[in-house]
């Protein structure tokens, strides 16, 4: 029996004070779930304590189980990472690139040089981008009217292109355009391939895009960062509703010890208690860096009360597999170099160790993206699991 009375001390001091309403944490070994506990509250201002059945707006957290979708359908020959993706979606075919505006402050557009495909989607080098990290893109779409993809509106997806595609890495809504793919490719909006496919043989039955009345009494509290450093709750609608598509991108609602199951399950080379949602070979290969010499960069914010500026990793080369962010060297708090990461917007990470056999989630409801002081639990938490396993 591991010892985690270490990884309790950091998390319950994590959210002493009030800094952090209440988390939960989760993580796995190649032998099975070795932690999962809950602190704290809710919500900062009501007595309801945090439970590790907390329900938690997990946003691009999201992705990772639309790339692991996508590569059921490459695996089945109904979709392929270098095909032209507007062979899927025609609508692609008339995507044009964003160059700017011009003096009278209209946009600037052409048509890009080369083809977008799957495998760019996956990396984020499609040349898609985010509103709330490019500020060319947060102007075109308020001039414009350009629905987020959060809103599961089409016509969100005619978004322009902030580079040609293969051009440069930066983070977007490339993952919904993928999310789409698996729809038409599949035949089934997102949320009902999601049940099937992947929710329900690996046992997450409390993961899905539509909100759950069982789940009003156990869903968390999305806060506000205050310049001072206090939290402020926030009141969020659950879902815009009616949608046209389920966004891959973001959306889903989870909970820690479901998504853990997700990270075992690729820890596994794509198989749990016997249930199996892809090749080994092909967790492998999701796992490779896809973008060659290109490297990720630092996400500059454009929308101030959604998000800082983002660098995880700061000073070390990071590359993107399909739909992984992978750290090329040694994670200073314990992970190996080629580890599997990523996040959802209300700050919530997970990792995946695949050399060392180590999973961790840690679930918050703060904005803005990338909190300082959920930073640094998210360290003292995998800290503390690598603790474990010395």
């Amino acid at each position: 029996m591991r010892n985690t009375a270490q990884i309790d001390k950091v998390l319950a001091a994590a959210v002493a004070g009030g800094h952090i309403a209440g988390l939960t944490a989760a993580a796995a070994d190649r032998d099975g779930e070795i932690y999962a506990a809950a602190f704290g509250l809710r919500r900062i201002d009501a007595p309801q304590r945090m439970t590790t059945d907390t329900v938690f707006r997990i946003a691009s957290m999201t992705k990772a189980v639309t790339g692991a979708a996508a590569m059921q359908m490459v695996e089945q020959g109904k979709l392929s990472l270098d095909q032209p993706a507007k062979e899927v979606l025609p609508f692609l075919a008339e995507t044009q690139v964003l160059d700017g505006f011009d003096g009278a402050g209209q946009p600037v557009l052409r048509a890009p040089k080369g083809e977008i495909t799957l495998r760019n989607l996956l990396t984020h080098t499609a040349g898609f981008v985010y509103d709330t990290w490019n500020a060319d893109m947060n102007r075109y779409a308020q001039a414009s009217g350009l629905p987020a993809a959060r809103t599961g509106q089409l016509a969100a997806l005619k978004a322009p292109l902030g580079f040609d595609p293969g051009a440069r890495w930066e983070y977007g809504i490339n993952i919904d355009i993928a999310g789409r793919m698996v729809e038409v490719a599949s035949g089934l909006d997102l949320e009902t391939y999601f049940q099937r496919n992947i929710f329900a043989p690996l046992g997450m039955t409390d993961t899905s895009f539509d909100p759950r009345p069982a789940w009003d009494s156990r869903l968390a509290t999305v806060h506000a960062r205050l310049a001072d450093g206090t939290l402020k709750p926030l009141d969020m609608p659950a879902a815009a509703a009616p949608r046209e598509f389920y966004p891959g991108g973001g959306g889903l609602f989870s909970t820690s010890p479901d998504y853990l199951k997700f990270l075992q399950a690729l820890m596994n080379g794509g198989e749990l208690a016997g249930n199996r949602i892809l090749k080994p070979e092909t967790v492998a290969l999701m796992g490779q860096n896809h973008m060659g010499a290109l490297n990720v960069l630092p996400m500059k914010s454009a929308i101030a009360h959604l998000s800082n500026d983002v660098e995880l990793f700061p000073g070390m080369a990071k590359k993107w597999g399909l739909t992984f962010l992978i750290n090329t060297e040694q994670g200073p708090h314990g992970r190996a170099a080629g580890s599997l990461a990523w996040a959802g917007l209300n700050n919530t990470y997970y990792w995946l160790d695949p050399e060392k056999k180590v999973a961790g989630v840690i679930m918050t409801q703060v904005l803005p993206f990338a909190d300082a002081t959920v930073l640094e639990a998210l360290d003292a938490f995998e800290g503390a699991v690598y603790g474990t396993l010395a």
